[in-house]
């Protein structure tokens, strides 16, 4: 017979102890696997896509209004013209119309501009996410599709999901360019009519309007080259 202070011959008398090392590596995985770091970044990576897809829900509405507005304008300028002719009323009617469009579509356009920088500081904010979730499970790696680096050529791969894509084209077909190609016809239309107004010919009509819309075009130009040239916060790069 045994009893509790005396082994069993053969026996190790260290096993079923618990040792100090095994104490501490199951506590340290239990600590780990009810680490609340996922739920936090999961929580702000669905905040970051709700503010996303707020900011450009708003965009469409504002761009939607603006050209809604815009067309009401072009049928109330057609129903004058056949009702007075495009004499004096039709004129001043066509001038103050292509004013409010002009005033309108510019303050949609700044909205435009500043959207698009916000979206990308989104876009990096994710990227951040996701580089920490590769950080904690690097298996993830070869399954995500969008960028994990929050430079300019990590923000390019989410925008092209992973896809090799022409910049120049990425800036070309985007909503800031459409709503400024509209914005230049409507800026190019007002100085004509005002040049059409002042008794101008029609050649130098002509010049008026093209070199009004090369300089609305211009200084949309440079506004959006100045939105865009911040300085950007960059703490994970590619090539780190």
């Amino acid at each position: 017979m045994t009893d509790g202070t005396h082994p069993l011959p053969g026996a190790d008398p260290s096993a079923g102890q618990p040792s100090a090392g095994s104490g501490a590596s199951a506590s340290g995985a239990s600590g780990s696997a009810a680490s609340p770091l996922p739920v936090f970044l999961s929580t702000e990576h669905w905040s970051l896509l709700g503010t996303r897809s707020m900011t450009w829900s708003e965009i469409m509405s504002r761009i939607q209004i603006h050209l809604t507005v815009l067309s009401a304008f072009l049928v109330v300028l057609a129903l004058t013209a056949q009702a007075t002719g495009f004499g004096t009323p039709f004129r001043v009617l066509a001038i103050g119309f292509a004013s409010a469009a002009l005033v309108m579509g510019t303050l949609t356009a700044v909205r435009i501009n500043t959207a698009s920088l916000e979206d990308a500081d989104l876009v990096r904010a994710m990227n951040r996410i996701r580089h920490a979730y590769v950080d904690l499970v690097p298996e993830l790696a070869p399954y995500l599709t969008a960028g994990i680096h929050d430079d300019d050529a990590g923000l390019m791969h989410t925008y092209a999901l992973g896809r090799r894509r022409n910049t120049v084209l990425h800036v070309v077909g985007s909503t800031g360019v459409f709503l400024m190609a509209v914005n230049t016809l409507v800026a190019g239309t007002l100085g004509a009519l005002v040049a059409d107004a002042s008794g101008a010919g029609t050649a130098l009509t002509v010049v008026v309007g093209v070199v009004t819309a090369l300089l609305y075009a211009l200084s949309q130009l440079e506004m959006g080259r100045r939105t865009f040239t911040t300085a950007r916060d960059v703490r994970f790069p590619t090539d780190a």
